[in-house]
């Protein structure tokens, strides 16, 4: 999608949609009122009681003859003008970009009015981004009904002159948005197209100037000593990849933040082996790598000055005679045995692995990123990812990030009392804790591989995909990660 700025009066504005801001208390922005001075629209909108008096609430309406926009779109922002948030302007983008797109208008143009304290770059950064994973539309596999995004072009306007924070903050939204929907389609590709050799061409194809990717197969992965990684693979006829992405856009000098993905294309549970009802659904259990290769996306265009790592470990989780068994004793890479009581916990025991592996590049911070557990989803639902940290410091960071991205994280305990859960009669410990505070023991597990360095665990069961009617990935939380990663400025 392209974005531009443009200013001047209302009546050059040749478009398919003029997207107009108006508040709750029915107060009008300068452009609303201006079209309404020109055309007497929003007065007779008004007394009809047709105004939008409720955020992201939409109205249409069509003007006279001789406008030079073939329909205007007024939308409701906020309470009033001061009351202009983050979520807001938010919610009123993913409503407006619904709204084109419903009616296929391929050109629009935004009138925008800031009057509260959000930036300019962040407010069309929010816009831009909402946009662009708003238009985003699976078509990969479908042979029939296949449409192309109707919105191609949006053209923020204002009678004022716009400044370059807009058009920093229009580039800043587009290439999160895309690096979204990068994380969205390849978590809704099938499992037998979306294999570990798939992702591992997919960053490979990432690779050139910063941007520096390596795969290992699985001779080099069991050379590595990864007995946990690879009691995962042990089932599975497509081989295991570790893909490494090293973002270098700052001095060498500069300690890297190492993103690890989870990447099991499907899971069938293994041995311990899932019920059949939405089982399909377990081709999202690779969204963790899919958020990194998103943020990979988004880096490798907006070059920031930043060092960052995208670590991904990539298998399938499947049953067969070469599959791992309940009771197996593996040892992972840093030494420590783990007795194996349940197969369907295997995320935690690829992850661990790539957690000793990263502190070969002595690192600022590790964040993994995981559809980890069902336990997650019951304690938070679908609205925020589950955040352990082993630094408060760092997990204030990632939480006020996704506060400020609208792509939330809520922080969970991640004490002592909680490890003995893990103890076992044949290991160093075992792979799974019992029902009871499922998704801290999981993430107690990781943390006995992270004690080298600031860690976080984002448990991203809940809020990686939707299913039902909407089923498809969302692209989470890669939103959260590049606020992190960028700040507001966007260094």
């Amino acid at each position: 999608m392209d974005f531009l700025v443009k200013t001047g009066q209302l009546d050059t504005l040749r478009t398919d949609c003029l997207v107009v801001q108006v508040y709750a208390d029915k107060s009008l922005s300068r452009s609303a009122q201006t079209l309404d001075e020109k055309y007497d629209l929003i007065s007779r909108l008004r007394d009809l009681n047709e105004l939008p008096t409720k955020v992201a609430n939409c109205t249409w309406a069509l003007p006279p003859a001789g406008a030079p926009f073939k329909r205007v779109l007024l939308i409701c922002v906020g309470t009033t003008s001061q009351t202009l948030t983050r979520q807001n302007i938010k919610s009123a983008a993913q409503a407006v970009t619904k709204a084109l797109k419903s009616k296929s208008i391929k050109n629009a143009v935004w009138s925008v009015e800031n009057s509260s304290e959000v930036d300019s770059q962040v407010f069309a950064a929010i816009i831009a981004e909402a946009a662009t994973s708003g238009v985003y539309t699976y078509s990969e596999t479908k042979t029939q009904n296949v449409s192309t995004p109707a919105l191609t072009k949006l053209t923020l306007h204002s009678i004022e002159k716009l400044d370059a924070a807009w058009r920093n903050g229009l580039q800043r939204g587009k290439y999160i948005g895309e690096g979204i929907n990068t994380a969205r389609h390849l978590g809704n590709l099938p499992g037998n197209i979306c294999t570990p050799t798939y992702l591992a061409k997919r960053a490979q194809a990432l690779a050139g100037g910063k941007l520096a990717v390596s795969v290992m197969d699985e001779k080099q992965i069991a050379k590595l000593g990864m007995g946990a990684f690879m009691s995962v693979a042990a089932g599975s006829d497509q081989p295991a990849k570790f893909i490494v992405m090293q973002y270098r856009g700052a001095a060498a000098s500069n300690a890297p933040v190492v993103l690890v993905g989870k990447g099991i294309t499907f899971d069938t549970g293994g041995i311990s082996i899932k019920p059949g009802p939405a089982m399909d659904e377990m081709k999202f259990d690779m969204c963790g790598a899919a958020s990194v290769l998103g943020v990979m996306t988004a880096l490798q265009q907006l070059q920031p000055r930043k060092n960052v790592v995208g670590v991904i470990v990539a298998t399938e989780n499947m049953p067969s005679g070469k599959a791992t068994k309940p009771g197996d004793v593996v040892t992972s890479m840093s030494g420590q045995t783990i007795e194996i009581l349940n197969t369907d916990a295997e995320g935690r025991l690829v992850l661990c692995d790539a957690l000793t592996y990263v502190e070969r590049f002595k690192p600022k911070a590790v964040i993994d990123i995981a559809t980890l557990t069902g336990a997650c989803v019951i304690a938070l639902g679908n609205h925020a990812s589950g955040l352990f940290a082993n630094d408060q410091a760092l997990a204030d960071e990632l939480l006020a990030a996704g506060q400020a991205a609208q792509d939330r994280a809520w922080q969970m305990p991640l004490w002592d009392d909680y490890q003995k859960a893990l103890d076992s009669n044949f290991a160093d410990m075992a792979n799974v804790g019992g029902r009871e505070g499922g998704s801290i023991t999981a993430a107690c597990f990781l943390a006995r591989y992270t004690k080298n360095y600031k860690w976080a665990h984002l448990d991203i069961a809940g809020t990686a995909w939707q299913g039902g009617g909407a089923k498809g990935a969302t692209g989470r939380p890669v939103g959260l990660l590049m606020q992190y990663l960028l700040g507001e400025n966007g260094g």
